[in-house]
């Protein structure tokens, strides 16, 4: 078992300069990091964005192109969730 002790989410620039979410996560013995810049194209099945426009943050960053509202959301409610949890269960 591999119990994740900690995930933080932060805004970066992707490679064409646009603002995206990064997430490292712990455990208590590893550490992760992962990027999730926009396609140039998204389909139908891919996930969908979610911008700072129509938000808080709009004026303050990127004119509404910010993720900071998607940043909080791993921050606020999916890591105390998680947090505690073995990260090879997937399930439930």
């Amino acid at each position: 078992m591999s119990k994740i002790t900690k995930i933080l989410a932060y805004e970066v620039l992707d490679s064409r300069g646009n603002p995206t979410v990064k997430v490292e996560l712990n455990t208590e013995k590893h550490f992760v990091e992962a990027m999730v810049p926009s396609g140039a194209s998204t389909g139908s099945k891919e996930a969908l964005e979610l911008r700072d426009k129509n938000t808080k943050y709009e004026k303050n960053w990127f004119g509404g192109k910010g993720v900071q509202t998607a940043v909080d959301n791993v921050n606020n409610i999916l890591a105390p969730k998680l947090i505690g949890k073995d990260v090879l269960k997937q399930k439930n």
